[in-house]
């Protein structure tokens, strides 16, 4: 079951550091220059990174990321994979592409942690401020599902090596389609995708 994600205003906690992108180099499952975008920081792995190709038309086929082989990676990439099982594992290819996407719009958004798990993990231990309830709900976290994790781990794969992220319009929220949160009727509505709805954070001007 898609787990429900709850949303809530922080402030950035510390990032993990550059040395734990380091681990996630790129593949070469995409036409990336690994020399070009190999140890990554912060500010490269953006929309930006994305932008540098078309989305391949393949990209959200079942039968691609099976084809693709088994996924390795270091700290961020295994938070990742975490997120998008214990998040996301009842969606479609693009569901859990489209929830990945998040985590790595707020990677690169100054509101917030400037790391995979940094982001994952903000609030975590802090009453009422998860802002990914698997993180705080007093179930263990156990992988059951291997095939399950080994797909998601895939997409965390694809998602750390720099793919377009085209398909929430840069949302950094989101809601299942069986709650109707407040903050849902003051941020801008991106797409639906599968039981999950998408939002950008509005962006806030200051005044003089």
């Amino acid at each position: 079951m898609t787990r429900l994600f709850f949303v809530i205003a922080l402030a950035c906690l510390p990032s993990l550091g550059a040395a734990d992108l380091r681990n996630d180099t790129l593949s070469d499952l995409m036409a990336f220059d690994a020399q070009q975008i190999g140890g990554v920081e912060k500010s490269q792995l953006s929309g930006g990174l994305g932008s540098m190709s078309s989305v391949p038309s393949h990209l959200y086929s079942a039968d691609y990321i099976a084809q693709l082989p088994k996924p390795t990676g270091g700290k961020q990439w295994k938070c990742l994979s975490e997120a998008l099982y214990f998040e996301a594992r009842g969606e479609t290819i693009k569901g859990q592409i489209a929830v990945a996407e998040v985590i790595m719009n707020r990677v690169d958004s100054a509101s917030y942690p400037d790391s995979v798990c940094g982001v994952i993990h903000q609030g975590t231990g802090r009453k009422f401020a998860c802002q990914f309830t698997y993180t705080c709900d007093g179930r263990a976290e156990v992988i059951h599902e291997a095939d399950a994790y080994e797909q998601v781990g895939k997409i965390a794969r694809l998602l750390l090596d720099g793919v377009p992220r085209k398909l929430t319009k840069g949302a950094t929220h989101y809601h299942t389609t069986s709650v109707s949160p407040s903050w849902a009727r003051k941020f801008p509505k991106t797409t639906k995708i599968g039981s999950h709805v998408f939002y950008k954070q509005p962006t806030v001007v200051s005044s003089n």
